[in-house]
């Protein structure tokens, strides 16, 4: 039987060293600007019960219908069980399940990793994608949506990003959203002719759905639609005004996109997305908004939210490859010759890398000229050479790689020698 090679799943990537580092650099700048806003980071699991993702996305979605990764359960606990296609009803779960809000329901909690949907793969957009998100919970004040926006915009700034642009709208709540649904079904139903046939399915469900859809035919019709913002009461009303007035206040500019919704059931009032001009079609890098509902729909007492997810790999596009200098280069690499100088290299490295130092040394006996390629090739800063003759006289050669200059040291004072540099 020969041997056969497996590959990867289609729209499942590899992150590879390179590339990683570029998203080492996200997430850390992600959690130094979540400190500085007091988040507290929370790990959820990647599978849920199905039923967690009906009740809190709602059945008519896409994500529902037609993107999760569901397969019964070999226990009878859950029927059906779903990789998480997004975190926000998780973190919620785990808010109402670990009793969370009844020690202190104000909550900032963060979260990163991988979430899975059967889409069409294309740049940016993967059937394995990694998200880094927040939520904050327990509270419904317009200074709170502001808050979440002006962190975002700390993250972007600290990436050095820029070409970002925010758009806002607002999409009402439980009473002024079923008078605007109305009106918009009526707007639709007399132009369906012009719609997708995906869009005529589901605008029945789903209305505002109609105004998200990518097709063009779809997006001329949603330019005339009735706005969402003239049908808002006055206390939404009021709300999204503040929440403008912060931002304003703050230096932080915005645009209004009256047609901007979010594919979920779960979203009221804001809601917002951040577009970049350098992805293409896929161009939203980071999306949320305010959930109001979704904590009691889950069991929890009436709970407020506001959050947002943002995508890595699209956000590692924009980042780019980190430069060269900022990849980790070793302090030091050990060219060893013959089995004595190895004998008394290999417990002084351990020494250095213990106590901080990146040290590279090989295990194959190689000529002095290939170890020094190769130190070459890693960009060391230095190089030590430690060979027969060194052995005997007792002091290793300590070579800057990039000047070229070096210097005799004695073998007991090695360690010393180079943490002092």
């Amino acid at each position: 039987m020969g041997s056969m090679r497996v590959t990867r799943i289609k729209g499942f990537a590899d992150v590879l060293p390179g590339e990683v580092e570029t998203w080492q650099f996200a997430e850390e700048k992600a959690r130094q600007v979540f400190a500085a806003y007091h988040f507290s980071e929370i790990r959820i699991p990647i599978l849920e019960k199905t039923e967690l993702f009906r009740r809190s996305i709602g059945d008519a979605t896409d994500i529902v219908e037609k993107e999760m990764y569901t397969f019964p359960d070999q226990d009878a606990e859950a029927t059906s069980i779903t990789l998480r296609p997004e975190a926000t009803a998780g973190v919620a779960r785990a808010y109402v399940e670990s009793g969370m809000y009844q020690i202190e329901p104000m909550r900032r909690l963060f979260y990163m990793g991988p979430m899975f949907r059967r889409e069409r793969p294309q740049k940016g957009r993967l059937r394995q994608f990694y998200q880094i998100g927040a939520e904050l919970l327990g509270r419904s004040d317009p200074a709170a949506d502001a808050e979440i926006l002006l962190l975002l915009a700390d993250y972007f700034e600290s990436l050095k990003l820029d070409r970002l642009r925010l758009e806002l709208n607002s999409l009402g709540d439980v009473r002024c959203r079923p008078v605007y649904r109305a009106s918009l079904l009526e707007y639709l139903r007399a132009h369906q002719e012009a719609l997708c046939e995906n869009c005529r399915r589901r605008m029945e469900h789903n209305p505002l759905r109609v105004l998200d859809c990518k097709e063009p035919s779809c997006g001329k019709v949603a330019a005339g639609a009735p706005s969402i913002l003239s049908f808002l009461c006055a206390d939404c009303e009021a709300h999204f005004a503040a929440v403008q007035q912060f931002l304003r206040e703050a230096g932080l500019d915005y645009q209004l996109r009256p047609s901007l919704v979010r594919g979920l059931d779960y979203y009221c009032r804001t809601t917002f997305e951040w577009t970049s001009a350098g992805l293409g079609s896929q161009n939203a890098v980071a999306a949320g908004g305010r959930y109001d509902g979704l904590v009691e729909d889950l069991g929890g007492p009436p709970t407020p939210g506001v959050g947002f997810a943002l995508g890595l790999e699209r956000l590692a596009l924009l980042v780019g490859k980190p430069d060269e200098a900022a990849l980790a280069r070793p302090d030091l690499y050990v060219v060893w010759l013959g089995e004595p100088a190895r004998r008394w290299a290999f417990p002084v490295v351990h020494r250095l890398r213990r106590n901080g130092l990146i040290v590279a040394m090989e295990g194959e006996g190689r000529s002095l000229k290939s170890q020094m390629r190769r130190a070459d090739k890693l960009r060391a800063l230095h190089a030590l050479i430690v060979g027969e003759n060194e052995m005997k006289n007792g002091r290793a050669i300590l070579r800057k790689m990039d000047s070229k200059e070096q210097a005799e040291v004695p073998l007991d004072q090695v360690e010393r020698a180079l943490e002092r540099r």
